[in-house]
Formats: C-alpha cells, structure tokens, sequence
C-alpha cells in the first residue's frame, strides 16, 4: 500500500513526471554518441589530415552539445517542477489526514514524530522522486549505451569493462548493504532530537523558572550527538565508494592503455576508437557509481516513504455513520454501562476489568439544562469521561447517549457544534482576540463577542488592553495569564451556543471569586445549557443540580452536595480536607 499512497500524491504533476524521463533519455543519447562522433573527427578529421571532416564532425559534436545541455536544463525544471509539487502533496494529504484525527489516533503518533514526517521525512522523499525520475534513468540508460558503443568499436576490449562492473558492483553492493541500515536508524533519532527541541521550546519559561539551562542542553547534546554518531558511521563507510570507484577506473584505463596499443600497432585499433573508448569506460563506471548513490538513497528514502505513508493511511476508528444524525433534540447526557481503555479497544468485560480500565461500569444520566459537577482525585477518569461525550474517543462497551441517541448515530460535526469542550489544555492561537473568539463562531459579531466575554468574566480585562479586543495574542498566550487564557477559551466555547458546555477543569487558575462569577452567569443567562463542570475544588461544584463522584474510573456517588456529604465516604474525606487545609484534593494527600 505504501507504493500506491505515494504514487496518489503525485496527482497533477504525473505529466511532469513522464516529461523528466524521456527529456533526460535524449540528453543521455546526445552525451553517449559525443565520444563516437569525436572517434572519427580524429580518425577521419585530424589524423587524415582533411580539414573539411575535422569542421564537418566538429559542428555535429558541437550541435550535439547544445541539444544535450537544452534536454538537460528542461530536464533539471521539470523535475523540480514534479517533485517539489509532490512534496506538497504529500504534505497536504498529511496535514488533511491528521486533522480527521481522533485522540487515540493522535496519541499513536507522537508530536515530533509528526513534525519530523512533515519536514525531514517529505524533504527526504522530495530528493528521492527527483532523483528517481532523473539518475535512475540517466545512470542505466547511459550504462547500457556505453557498453553497446564499446562492443560496437571493439568487443575484444568490452571484456575490460564487464570484469571492471563485476568488481565495482560487488564491492559497492558490501558496502551499501551496511550503510542502508544505519540510515534506517537515523530517523529515529531525528524524532528525539525533535522532541527535545520542541519541548525546550515551548517550556521555555519552566526551564528557566527551575534554572535547568544545563540540563536540557545536555539533554539536546545527547540527541544531537546520536544523530551524530550514526550519520558519522554511515559518512564513513560512505566514503570508500570514491576509493574503490578510483582503483577500478585506474585499473581499466591501464588495461586499456596496454591492450589498446597493442591492437593500433596492430592496425586492429585506431586512435580515435581508442580515445572513445577511455571516455565510454569512464561514463560505465560513473553510471555505476550513480547507481550505487540512487541506491543508497533509495534505501535511506524507504525508511521516509514507510513513515508518510503510515500517516496518510491512517484510517481514524472515529468518523460519521452513513446515515448520520444532524440536530440534537435536546442536551441531556446519558452513560449506560461504560467502559473505556486506552490501550484496548474492544472486548468483553472480564473480573477485575476496572483495574486496567480508565472507566469502568460508569451509568448516569443528567436532564437537559442540568448542572453537573464532576469530582474526584487525580487520574480517577473525570477528563476521559468528558472526552466520550464528543467523540473525541469512542466508548470500548456500553453506551452514551446525547439528545437521547447513541453519539455515534451523529454526524461528528454536528455533535462537536452542538457539545463545547474546554479542555485543561488551555491553547489560544497567534492573533487577535476577537480571531481568537471568532474560532467558535467565524461569524459572531463584535458585540457577540463581547457578551460571551461578559459572561466568562472576560470583558473586564480586556477592556483594559490598550487596543481592547483588538489586542495581538502572542503564539501559545504567553502574554495573558492561566487566568485569562481560561476564561477566553470559554468565551471562545459560549460562541458555539452549544446544548452541552464542557469545563474540564477550566476555572482552576480563577480565583474563587471570578470562579463564582461564571457559575452564577451560567445560571441566570445560560438556563437550557446542559453544563459539565469537572473542578478539583467542591467550591465550584457544590451548587450543581447534581455532582458526580469518581475513584478510580468508577462513580462512587452522583447526587447533590448535601446528600452526598452525608452518604459518600469519598465525598466527605474531599470535603473535609478542603475546608481543613484551604485547598484542591489530590487523592495521594496534600493540595494541588
């Protein structure tokens, strides 16, 4: 499948892609039949001492030489026509397919990974096609010409060139079979060193924060130094094609010089056959070698080729039925028998399933409008539960319903229109804040804007920005605080007008204050949004119509404040150690 994914990509460039082929074929033709016509401009021109042969042949070669630089220019432009416009292709049908992503196929591949695919491993593959559509016509048709002009002008002295291609071949196949399997290791260290940058990078004021400069640069140093190491070994062996290629070219053009003069003597063998016959053995040996360098580079390739492919192939376990469900008749919830594994997709329920799974057994239903609060210690599920809601993963067993119908009776766009998710990972893009705002509704007004501003407790601050909501975001919104990164992802969701709103953990760098603003916007301005509300503080969920308590991936309670206070272990342990210690309940003890 790999061949033909690759072969799909190269789309309206196909044409350009013939062209390159035969432009570099007649340039081939034209560079092999130089050397034959210079055969007799000696022998009939120069040793015959006609000057008319020596103008006539001269012109021919000369004519020859232009032809066979024009197919070479037109050959070199086409080729970098096709190629870099399948280099784009292959990168948009990544690009394409990874947007289709659920959140376990983005948790298959990792993000350098991906970086890595969409740069080195497309730059490689972009080399690679126009290598192929030149070298590896150029190299063996200018071969087999070569050696169909030696055994035209002698075929004595042909037996030189095939015992020259046997040795050649035989020592460069040694060496390139060693050298392919280092390149197949090099990506592997291009993903970590990738990986490195891009942390360093993006956690660049937590590095300087705990003053670990040193650290990541030896951390960088180690993978730069793998990558070093490898592409060192490969150099290495590399660079005894040049020697090997230079003792066998040697040995030929002595051979041929002692057995050559021995037929001219002869009178078997002219001058100019032999002056041929030095510039065809150069041009057979020069082919191999170029045979050798595709070869390489093919292998090298091989390794990218599988690695794109894996991602255009990608086929997400997470797409719309045939049939799928556009509107929502409602926004109430409702999990039947859940369970979930990341790891494991599928299969029947066994004893003690709860142990591996992140949900396990989870049921409950929440109305239409309801309030829903979700609690519980860290890693006991409350984000993963979240997640089903939307699709962003597909349930292992059971059900959840949404509007009263199975989420995956929904077309996917419909359902993430009609379910708002604020994740814990807070991400504002490069630009304004109205662009920011507008992510959740392209057509929102101004005034639109700044109502769901209002209601996220946003409009404050950012009235007090010199440019207001015209304000330049810098990449990541490393120029507004947690604070306020959240409450414009949540004006950002309100734009959606969603049956269903998400907060997953979305008010923790709030202050209770602000905290309670929202809520309370909510409530008065927001009646017939279904709202899930995950938070670590019971502050922030203890008015919700009802709260939902989880250990572990199972639900330990789901019923109001008050009576959960009385009934549920958990419930109180989290509350009284809340009011005892003022803080966030992390299941190991302690605050968050």
């Amino acid at each position: 499948m790999t061949l033909k994914t690759l072969y799909d990509q190269i789309g309206q460039y196909k044409a350009a892609s013939v062209a390159t082929p035969l432009l570099t074929a007649c340039e081939v033709v034209m560079d092999v039949l130089i050397p034959y016509v210079t055969a007799s401009l000696i022998d009939k021109g120069i040793n015959a001492g006609n000057l008319y042969n020596v103008y006539y042949f001269g012109a021919i070669m000369l004519g020859m030489a232009f032809l066979s630089l024009f197919f070479g220019i037109m050959a070199g432009r086409v080729s970098s026509y096709a190629a870099t416009g399948f280099a784009s292709n292959l990168r948009s049908a990544m690009y394409r397919n990874i947007q289709t992503f659920s959140f376990a196929d983005i948790d298959k591949f990792s993000t350098s990974g991906l970086v890595t695919r969409m740069t080195t491993d497309v730059s490689n593959l972009e080399q690679a096609y126009q290598q192929i559509l030149r070298v590896t016509v150029r190299a063996p048709f200018r071969l087999l010409l070569s050696i169909v002009m030696c055994l035209v002008i002698d075929a004595r002295l042909s037996v030189i060139f095939i015992v020259a291609m046997v040795v050649l071949s035989l020592s460069l196949y040694q060496i390139i079979s060693r050298v392919a399997r280092l390149f197949q290791q090099v990506f592997e260290r291009y993903d970590d060193l990738n990986q490195s940058v891009q942390e360093n990078v993006a956690g660049m004021r937590v590095v300087k924060a705990f003053v670990r400069e040193d650290y990541e640069n030896r951390k960088f140093a180690r993978a730069a130094e793998a990558l070093y190491n490898l592409y060192v070994r490969a150099e290495s062996l590399m660079a005894l094609n040049h020697p090997v290629m230079n003792l066998v070219v040697y040995g030929c053009i002595i051979a041929l010089s002692w057995w050559g003069a021995h037929f001219i003597v002869g009178g078997t063998l002219t001058t100019g056959e032999l002056a041929s016959l030095f510039t065809y053995v150069m041009s057979i040996l020069m082919s191999l070698m170029m045979l050798s360098m595709v070869f390489v580079m093919l292998t090298q390739s091989a390794a990218s080729a599988r690695r794109v492919a894996e991602v255009i192939e990608e086929q997400t376990d997470i797409a719309s039925p045939a049939s799928a469900l556009t509107t929502l008749e409602d926004g109430s919830v409702e999990f039947r028998s859940v369970r979930f594994d990341y790891k494991n997709a599928g299969g029947a329920a066994t004893p003690g399933a709860h142990k591996r799974s992140a949900l396990y057994n989870v049921s409950f239903r929440a109305e239409s409008g309801q309030t829903i609060g979700v609690i519980g210690g860290t890693g006991s599920g409350k984000s993963t539960l979240v997640n089903l809601i939307s699709r962003l993963y597909d349930v292992t067993q059971g059900e959840v319903l949404v509007g009263g119908r199975n989420v995956k009776d929904y077309d996917l766009t419909a359902l993430r229109n009609a379910v708002a998710v604020v994740l814990q990972q807070n991400t504002l893009f490069s630009g304004t804040i109205l662009e920011n705002l507008r992510w959740g509704n392209p057509d929102a007004t101004e005034e639109q804007c700044r109502q769901a501003c209002q209601w996220a407790q946003a409009d404050e601050f950012i009235s007090q920005m010199p440019q207001g909501y015209n304000t330049r975001i810098e990449q990541g919104g490393t120029n507004v605080s947690g604070g306020q990164k959240q409450r414009l992802c949540i004006a950002r969701a309100l734009l959606k007008q969603p049956r269903i709103l998400v907060l997953d953990d979305s008010t923790s760098a709030c202050d209770t204050a602000t905290d309670a603003l929202i809520r309370q916007a909510f409530r008065t301005q927001l009646p017939q949004m279904t709202k899930i509300i995950i938070a670590q503080r019971i502050l922030s969920v203890q008015d919700c119509d009802r709260i939902l308590v989880m250990d572990n991936g199972l639900v330990t309670g789901f019923d109001t404040h008050e009576n959960l206070l009385r009934t549920n272990a958990l419930y109180q342990e989290i509350y009284t150690i809340q009011n005892e210690l003022s803080g966030d309940f992390d299941k190991k003890g302690g605050t968050q």
